[in-house]
């Protein structure tokens, strides 16, 4: 069964309060992100280019110390398509900069924030497939705000540069994937930066975000009830809180406590989320968990897993 092996994070050591970057924004749209959505501040680090960050996300594995030989897979959960430059090659240099010998590097795309957990599923299967037991699957996530449409979502979100790493497993004892459930809906592929978000998306999104996390609960066999904690995308606090009114589930059970600190750092929220609450204690052994992301464009994705 697929499982995370190991989950780690990179958190830049800038942080950009988001007066500063919303600087053409009216100060009702100011006052909405900071006392409504929970955003303060976002991790910035405009020194270092993705390579870096991602590599960084990796370092913090523990579990793949000596295990690099093993690595078959490394899947990039990409938000942004054109993530760097033309004739670059950033997985590449990733892999040689870890030192991955037999790894199979490619992106996996088209699916924006929620990339980072198809892509988790994705290398599941397909080292359930190889049928070698010993064999690992590397997911980054996480990207650069390099472009002035790529630092906020209008209406909903400022963005930041944290960086994610997942090391997968066909076969773990632990963080077993139980279920997954995802939706897109292809009327809204045209609904992203620089265009204003669509007001049907705007209007549907917390009601298609609670049916897929039922989905992905009945895919599981639990109930929402069961879940001990849920592990979002950090876009912000007042979206969560109307998804949570409609699963019936106590906002508490949400872990939101990044979202005034690091900002919607794009595909790698729900990994952070995981690395940090489980070091404050919210997770225990055998704990039920969710972790949710949505991408515009739009897709919807929720994953249950034991931890």
């Amino acid at each position: 069964m697929t499982a995370l092996l190991d989950v780690g994070c990179h958190l830049p050591a800038g942080s950009v309060d988001i007066g500063d970057i919303c600087v053409d924004a009216d100060p009702k749209r100011l006052w909405t992100y900071r006392r409504l959505f929970g955003l303060k501040k976002v991790l910035r680090d405009p020194g270092q280019d993705l390579r870096p960050l991602l590599v960084a996300a990796v370092d913090s594995l523990t579990e793949l110390r000596g295990n690099e030989h093993r690595v078959r897979y490394v899947v990039l959960g990409r938000t942004i398509v054109p993530a760097v430059r033309a004739g670059e090659t950033l997985l590449e240099d990733v892999c040689v900069t870890l030192g991955l010998p037999n790894a199979v590097a490619f992106t996996l795309t088209q699916h924006a924030c929620a990339a980072g957990l198809l892509a988790v599923n994705l290398a599941g299967r397909l080292l359930a497939a190889d049928g070698d037991p010993d064999a690992l699957a590397l997911v980054l996530t996480g990207e650069k705000a390099f472009a002035p449409i790529l630092e906020t979502i209008p209406e909903s979100t400022v963005m930041g540069e944290a960086t994610a790493a997942c090391l997968v497993t066909a076969n773990g004892e632990r963080d077993r994937l139980l279920g997954v459930a995802t939706r897109t809906l292809g009327q809204f592929a045209e609904s992203v930066p620089p265009q204003p978000l669509h007001p049907d998306f705007v209007k549907d999104h917390n009601e298609v975000l609670a049916e897929v996390i039922r989905q992905a609960c009945r895919n599981a066999g639990v109930d929402v009830d069961d879940l001990a904690l849920l592990l979002p995308h950090n876009v912000n606090m007042l979206s969560w809180s109307w998804t949570c009114r409609l699963l019936d589930v106590p906002l508490e059970r949400v872990y939101l406590d990044n979202i005034a600190v690091t900002g919607h750092c794009f595909g790698a929220d729900p990994f952070i989320n995981y690395v940090h609450a489980r070091a404050a204690d919210r997770l225990r052994p055998g704990d039920l968990y969710l972790m949710a992301a949505v991408g515009l464009g739009a897709t919807f994705t929720a994953a249950v897993l034991r931890h």
